[in-house]
């Protein structure tokens, strides 16, 4: 099992950022995917999550309407749209397939 997460980086209040996570080494369209993030000095929070064919969809309060998530199962990726971006986003992302594994995470700073 692989899980690979890209797209973090700065970027400014207001911005957009787009994180992707490739996955290898199992039939992913079998499987949830969950974007969690970890800002320093707080637990790791479940920010969005989708179901193995997009049928359900949940949202953090705090994100609803402005972060999207998505998969492309015949490429077996999953993508967070993260739009209007907050101070309170920084954090580190992680994706995650549950009882498979865990991303090495992708760094997402907003500055004022």
């Amino acid at each position: 099992v692989q899980l690979v997460e890209s797209g973090g980086g700065l970027v400014q209040q207001g911005g957009s950022l787009r994180l992707s996570c490739a996955a290898s080494g199992f039939p992913f369209n079998r499987y949830d995917v969950r974007w969690y993030r970890q800002a320093p000095g707080k637990e790791r929070e479940l920010v969005a999550m989708i179901s193995s064919y997009s049928t359900n969809i949940y949202y953090l309060e705090s994100v609803k309407g402005r972060f999207f998530i998505s998969r492309d199962n015949a490429r077996s990726t999953a993508t967070l749209a993260m739009n209007s971006l907050k101070l309170e986003d920084t954090a580190v992302y992680y994706c995650n397939i549950p009882e498979l594994g865990w991303g090495q995470g992708t760094q997402v700073t907003v500055s004022s």
